[in-house]
């Protein structure tokens, strides 16, 4: 057998290929930082990291702060990611969600304030317990508040109201 017939899964990872893998060992660790220390025990860290981590957290100076998040990556290779980068993926997932949720709250709320009675009808026929009266009264007074260059307060009560309604 040749050396270039060599599949790849006999080759050893390169010298770069382990520090980036450990690189992203650290980064995770200090992702970690971020979190608070339930989250630490939910994920079933070792005491050794949770140590580590909570004297991180308290470290002012930047050198001795460097070296630790150094030492976090290292334990860090002794632990399984998984169940931590699944739990960031969570996390992010459930943010974008509500940054949608929030998006589509805004939509709803400046439809409002611009159709006037068609979007309301659309929203209630989706939120049939929501008040017509008070929609339409606050979408009218948002409309005329955006007309006349005054601070959006009803604009602001209308999607508390659109927001509490879902």
């Amino acid at each position: 057998m040749h050396d270039d017939e060599l599949d790849s899964e006999e080759l050893p990872p390169s010298k770069s290929q382990l520090k980036r893998d450990a690189h992203a060992l650290q980064q995770l660790g200090i992702d970690l930082l971020e979190v608070s220390e339930d989250t630490w025990q939910a994920l079933l860290l070792p005491e050794s990291l949770v140590a580590a981590l909570k004297e991180a957290r308290h470290m002012p100076s930047r050198g001795a702060r460097k070296r630790q998040l150094q030492y976090i990556g290292k334990l860090m290779r002794d632990v399984d990611p998984e169940p931590i980068q699944h739990y960031f993926e969570q996390l992010r997932l459930e943010t974008r969600n509500q940054a949608r949720k929030h998006h589509a709250l805004e939509n709803w709320r400046d439809r409002m304030i611009q159709e006037g009675d068609p979007a309301i009808e659309e929203f209630l026929g989706a939120h049939p317990a929501a008040d017509r009266q008070h929609l339409r009264q606050l979408a009218r007074q948002a409309k005329k508040e955006l007309a006349t260059g005054k601070p959006p307060k009803s604009s602001r009560a209308l999607f508390r109201y659109i927001r509490d309604s879902g």
